[in-house]
C-alpha cells in the first residue's frame, strides 16, 4: 500500500513565500511514489482561484503557477475547502479546473488516512 502525505496551504497569495512548498514538496513525493494533496483552507483558496497563481514569482523561481502545473502533471490531487469558499464569499466556478471542493470532513478523514501532514 502506497504512503500517503497531506499538505495543508492555509497562507494565501498576500504571502508569495509561504506559497511554493506545498506544491515542490508534493510533486516530489509522487516522483518516490507517495500519494500527495495538498488541501486548500482558509486564505489558502486563493492560491487556486483563477489567474492568482500567475500573479506570483518570487526571485529567479518560475510562476507559482508553473510549479503549480508540474505538480498537477505529477498527479498531486487539490482540494479545495467548501466553507472557506463560503467564508470568503468565492464561488466554486472560480478554481483552477484541477481544484475539487470538498467539505471539512474531507480535512479529517485525509489528516486520520496520511501517513504524514504538513501545514504552510
Amino acid at each position: 500500500m502506497a504512503k500517503k502525505i497531506l499538505y495543508v496551504q492555509t497562507s494565501g497569495i498576500d504571502t508569495p513565500k509561504r506559497l511554493y512548498s506545498p506544491f515542490v514538496l508534493a510533486a516530489t513525493a509522487k516522483a518516490m511514489d507517495i500519494d500527495a494533496a495538498i488541501y486548500f483552507l482558509g486564505m489558502g483558496i486563493t492560491v487556486v482561484k483563477k489567474g492568482m497563481a500567475e500573479t506570483v514569482k518570487e526571485g529567479e523561481f518560475p510562476t507559482l503557477k508553473e510549479v503549480m502545473d508540474q505538480a498537477i502533471k505529477a498527479g498531486v490531487e487539490l482540494l479545495v475547502c467548501e466553507q472557506s469558499t463560503q467564508l470568503l464569499n468565492v464561488q466554486r466556478g472560480d478554481f483552477v479546473p484541477e481544484a475539487r471542493v470538498v467539505g471539512a470532513a474531507t480535512l479529517n478523514d485525509m489528516v486520520l488516512d496520511a501517513d504524514g501532514t504538513m501545514w504552510f
